[in-house]
């Protein structure tokens, strides 16, 4: 069993992974975004849970509204940024499979055989 209680300070934090999966928890400040045109999980999935605030989402072109309890599935390799659209900080919670980030936050390398769900 793993257990981390979420403080959602600031910025990106891998919390933990296990078979296969990965959570992470991201804030976004007032204003803020994350991601990109270049921004890809060539190998992951990323579900992203909207635990407080609003924002927009930016996939392969699509603008989708976010706000407390959404939940936007980001599936492998399509472009995307999150934007906080509101006056406090956006917070979320996200899950990658396979995990697409090191312990310390940063991108893995591409796997030559993703996992397919």
């Amino acid at each position: 069993m793993q257990h981390r209680r979420l403080l959602f300070g600031r910025g990106f934090r891998v919390l933990f992974d296990c078979r296969g999966v990965q959570a992470a928890q991201m804030v976004i400040a007032p204003g803020g975004c994350e991601g990109g045109p270049d921004n890809r999980h060539r190998a992951a999935e990323q579900w992203l849970f909207v635990v407080s605030g609003v924002g927009l989402a930016l996939v392969e072109g699509r603008r989708t509204r976010l706000a407390a309890g959404s939940l936007l599935l980001v599936e492998r390799g399509e472009a995307h940024e999150i934007r906080n659209t509101g006056r406090t900080p956006l917070k979320t919670l996200n899950f990658y499979a396979p995990p697409a980030y090191t312990a310390a936050g940063n991108e893995r390398a591409v796997a030559r055989r993703p996992v397919r769900c």
